[in-house]
């Protein structure tokens, strides 16, 4: 007699592999290609965009040795307040291409497109096609990444970095190899040295996906998690080491450090001192911020992000995406422990939930394009959730589900265009009567053909506000050290709602409008150019004053052609041209004349670089031509940086022993007589 053997117990199955259609790289290629046309548009309207780190990349194309540090001017006085990564593919096109807007924000466009390619493939591999393409539309129509893909910050490349990592950290999800987990070090440490600690906030969602659902036993996974580790600190510990040996004497001072240390830059002002408030060298308007931040950048709190100033950047999709992780993690609860689709959906939202609550409750230096961090873990939850809850819509708590999702996008959009009334007016009615007939579209099970045009009307509540402030944004002129997309609804850190916005001063409500200081996204009252390169800055005190012509804390400024010629004069033979408080003060000169300009004091005008006696003996040496002092209107035109510690002493002590000459409105001393 023959034994029947029982069939073995069969495991829950893996999510089949998704095949390729025949609809899906023709669509890919109208994401794409579109996503470059659009990002390519009107970029050169940005001009220079940040000064700061434009004038760097002029500095790195001409000296290799500001292009490794990262200096500020070709002289080598003094770094940029972060790393050099992000700079130097900048610097390198620069170098290819000669100094223009284009060359330095083209490579920023593509680090955009490749940002949404790599998310398309990422979200691809366990979601299929269509949640691929859903989370790379997203990303391409969120407002704060349309400006930063447009934009010489250095979150473009962190968010390119950042995407990779995901995207190695799936691949090892699927096969445990360890080339996967040793590129995903990799990927994170070259953000390290595009932002320094922010990269690290994807960290522990990269490491709990693997160690929750790496195929490997347990040991194996924490042993190949250590491997990511040691590569991560290889990747970006060569620079940080190669820095910390050089001898300070032969090198720039590192920008943003009060004890000329990399290391203190990057767990004080760049670290640990944003949780906290506890900045060091950190000045705002009425000098060095207290413990806390004293609501400069704006209010604490879970509801930050949907706060005026951060909103319209990045809100939109918010709550979908968390209704869309909740329902995910529902709907995989019994699938194995190497789901791939639960460890995307832990991996997103990891992301989503620990860089929006660090966002939220952060009580140092915080500003609203910070948030493009946000946009890919958005992107693919919302890429993610769509497929997975269409799919199971025959479930009416899915349906439920489904119906709360479109009901909060809707609300919040509705919030968000609220804010800026009367620029496109019609929108938000249109997106509010479409949106609640989604919602009740979304409980109803219907069929194939109406299924279609239910699925249509979702995408549009979802995508139709996004997409407005994008084309907004690629229309509007941004310049300036905090640049802001979409049409200004007023949120600014502690100074609310712009003097000159509508109902005050009688002005109109439009994007831009700055506060004193700077410009949000660098467009001043009554379409006057803003406190940015290539622009004049409007003076304290509102709209109808004189335009003049030096930068300031936020924006350089254009210098007029008999200042340029002067600093070009006999230019080449001084190490620097000119030396200016402030390192936005010294950038509109030295991208106008392609010379070293010594931006005293960093960014802030608060490092102590040079000293009272270095400077002193650099005059003494005949290295600086000109110190550029305060212009019309007080120290920068109101401006700032005023001049505080070794800034201040040098200003003094030039106002005391040199003679002032007042050239177009912009107050110059020849350190060359006295």
């Amino acid at each position: 007699m023959t034994a029947t053997l029982a069939p073995p117990t069969a495991a829950p199955a893996q999510p089949a592999p998704e095949r390729r259609t025949r609809w899906e790289f023709p669509a890919l290629a109208v994401l794409l290609i579109g996503t470059t046309i659009a990002y390519l548009w009107n970029l050169s309207v940005n001009g220079w965009s940040n000064s700061f780190y434009s004038a760097a990349v002029q500095a790195g194309s001409v000296s290799w040795k500001a292009f490794f540090f990262g200096s500020s001017d070709a002289a080598n006085s003094i770094t940029v307040d972060k790393p050099p990564a992000s700079l130097w593919l900048m610097e390198l096109s620069v170098r290819a291409f000669g100094l223009n807007s284009w060359s330095i924000l083209v490579p920023e466009v593509l680090l955009g497109v490749a940002s949404v390619a790599l998310l398309w493939a990422t979200v691809r591999r366990p979601f299929g096609p269509a949640a691929g393409l859903l989370a790379g539309l997203v990303l391409a129509v969120t407002p704060v990444a349309v400006l930063m893909f447009r934009f010489n910050n250095p979150d473009a490349l962190l968010v390119f970095l950042m995407v990779a990592a995901a995207w190695a950290i799936t691949r090892a999800v699927e096969d445990g190899r360890w080339r996967w987990l040793v590129l995903t070090g990799v990927f994170v440490g070259f953000g390290f040295l595009t932002k320094q600690l922010q990269v690290l906030l994807v960290v522990p969602p990269l490491a709990l996906t693997y160690l929750l659902a790496g195929p490997p036993k347990l040991g194996k996974r924490i042993v190949q998690l250590l491997a990511a580790g040691v590569a991560m600190v290889v990747a970006a510990g060569w620079w940080l080491l190669a820095v910390e040996l050089w001898p300070a004497s032969s090198r720039p001072w590192i920008g943003g450090s009060q004890n000329n240390s990399i290391l203190e830059l990057t767990l004080g002002y760049n670290g640990l001192g944003r949780l906290s408030g506890n900045e060091s060298g950190s000045v705002g308007p009425g000098g060095e911020l207290p413990p806390g931040g004293n609501g400069m950048w704006g209010s604490t709190g879970i509801t930050r992000m949907f706060e005026a100033a951060q909103g319209g950047q990045i809100a939109w999709l918010i709550p979908a995406a968390l209704v869309a992780l909740i329902a995910g993690i529902q709907l995989r609860g019994k699938a194995p422990r190497t789901d791939p689709r639960r460890a995307a959906l832990i991996l997103w939202g990891g992301w989503l939930l620990v860089t929006g609550l660090t966002f939220s409750f952060m009580a140092g230096i915080f500003h609203q394009y910070y948030t493009v961090a946000l946009a890919p873990a958005v992107g693919a939850l919302v890429g993610a959730g769509a497929v997975l809850l269409w799919r199971e819509r025959h479930r009416l708590w899915v349906r439920a589900m489904l119906a709360l999702a479109v009901g909060l996008t809707t609300a919040t959009a509705w919030m968000l265009l609220s804010r800026s009334v009367h620029w496109v007016p019609w929108l938000r009615w249109t997106v509010l009567v479409v949106g609640v007939l989604a919602t009740i579209a979304a409980l109803v099970p219907v069929r194939r053909k109406l299924a279609v045009v239910s699925a249509l009307t979702i995408a549009f509540t979802g995508l139709a506000g996004p997409t407005a402030y994008a084309i907004d944004t690629i229309a509007t002129p941004h310049e300036g050290s905090i640049p802001s997309a979409g049409p200004n609804v007023g949120g600014f850190g502690m100074f609310g709602r712009p003097p000159w916005a509508e109902g005050a001063n009688g002005m109109p409500d439009g994007p831009g409008a700055p506060p004193p200081g700077g410009a949000p996204n660098g467009r001043a009252p009554g379409g006057h150019p803003g406190n940015g390169p290539g622009q004049g800055a409007m003076p304290a005190g509102g709209p109808g004053r004189e335009i003049i012509t030096a930068g300031g804390l936020l924006g350089a400024g254009k210098p007029s052609e008999k200042v340029v010629a002067l600093l070009e004069n006999n230019g080449t033979t001084y190490t620097w041209a000119a030396a200016a408080i402030g390192s936005n003060s010294a950038a509109g000169y030295q991208l106008a004349t392609e010379l070293p300009v010594m931006p005293i004091g960093g960014f802030n005008g608060s490092d102590p670089s040079p000293t009272l006696d270095q400077f002193k003996e650099y005059v003494a040496q005949g290295k600086i031509h000109y110190f550029i002092g305060s212009k019309r209107g007080g120290y920068n035109g109101g401006f700032g940086p005023a001049p505080s510690g070794s800034s201040s002493q040098i200003s003094q002590w030039v106002q005391e022993n040199f003679t002032a000459t007042e050239v177009d409105g912009v107050t110059l001393y020849d350190l060359t007589t006295r």
